[in-house]
C-alpha cells in the first residue's frame, strides 16, 4: 500500500428535499483512500452508503463538501469532461451487474473500451476476461452465466480502462457464500497484482476480514467504531 491518495473527501453533506422535509443522509463524512488500499464502508441499510458512494464516484454531487481525485476536483468539470474523467479513473461494481443482455460476456467487456476508442479492445477484453477466470465462457450471454460468473463479467468491465480505483456497491450481496469467497479473492488479487485501491460498501461483515481498514457509517456519519456490535 502506498502513501499516496488517490482518493480524498472532505465534509461530504448530501440531502434531500422530501416534501417540506430536508432529509440529510450524510454529516460530513471525511475520509482518504489511498494508492493499493483496500477499505470497507459497513453499516445497515438505510446508513447511507450507496449515496456516500455515488458521490465518491461522481455519479452524485454533495450538498457540501469537497471531493478529490487524483488530485483533482471532479465537480469543477462539464459533463462531458467528467464522463471521460470518470470512464479513466474509477470502475464500478454493483450489486446487479447491470449486464447488456443481448451481448456476450466478451462484448460487454469490449463496450467501454470501444467508446475509448482502444484500438486492441477485443484482445484486452479476453485477457480481462481470463484474467477473472472467464476464459472459456466469454462467448456466452448473462441469461447462460451464474449470477457469480456475471458478477465477475462485471469486474472485468470494470477494470476494462484500467482505473486506478475501484468502487462496489454491494458486491457480494446477490451471490451465494461460495461465490462470495471466489469475488473477494478475485478483488483481493487484482489489488495485489495492479495496485488498485478498492473501497466497498456493505452490510455483510464477513467482508471484513478481506480489508486492509474498516470503517462504519451510521445515521450519515462515518467512524472507525461500531456504535453497535449488531453491524
Amino acid at each position: 500500500m502506498s502513501d499516496e491518495v488517490v482518493l480524498q473527501a472532505r465534509g461530504i453533506v448530501r440531502e434531500f428535499q422530501s416534501g417540506t422535509e430536508v432529509l440529510r443522509v450524510l454529516k460530513g463524512v471525511s475520509l482518504d483512500l489511498h494508492q493499493g488500499e483496500i477499505v470497507g464502508i459497513f453499516g445497515p441499510s438505510g446508513a447511507g452508503k450507496s449515496t456516500l458512494l455515488h458521490i465518491l464516484g461522481t455519479l452524485d454531487r454533495p450538498t457540501e463538501g469537497q471531493v478529490q481525485i487524483l488530485g483533482q476536483n471532479p465537480f469543477d468539470l462539464n459533463d462531458p469532461e467528467l464522463s471521460r474523467f470518470r470512464s479513466e479513473t474509477i470502475g464500478f461494481v454493483f450489486q446487479f451487474h447491470h449486464l447488456f443482455p443481448e451481448l456476450t460476456a466478451l462484448e460487454n467487456v469490449m463496450l467501454p473500451l470501444m467508446l475509448q476508442g482502444v484500438p486492441d479492445a477485443r484482445a484486452r477484453a479476453e485477457a480481462l476476461l481470463e484474467e477473472v477466470g472467464l476464459q472459456d465462457r466469454m462467448h456466452h450471454r448473462p441469461s447462460e452465466l451464474s449470477g457469480g460468473e456475471n458478477q465477475r463479467v462485471a469486474v472485468a468491465r470494470a477494470l476494462a480502462n484500467e482505473p486506478p480505483i475501484l468502487l462496489a456497491d454491494e458486491p457480494t450481496g446477490n451471490l451465494d457464500s461460495a461465490n462470495e469467497e471466489r469475488l473477494l479473492a478475485l478483488f483481493q488479487a487484482l489489488n495485489e497484482r495492479h495496485g488498485t485501491a478498492i473501497l466497498i460498501v456493505s452490510h455483510n461483515r464477513r467482508i471484513q476480514t478481506f480489508c486492509h481498514r474498516v470503517l462504519y457509517l451510521k445515521d450519515g456519519v462515518l467512524s472507525h467504531e461500531p456504535e453497535n456490535r449488531s453491524l
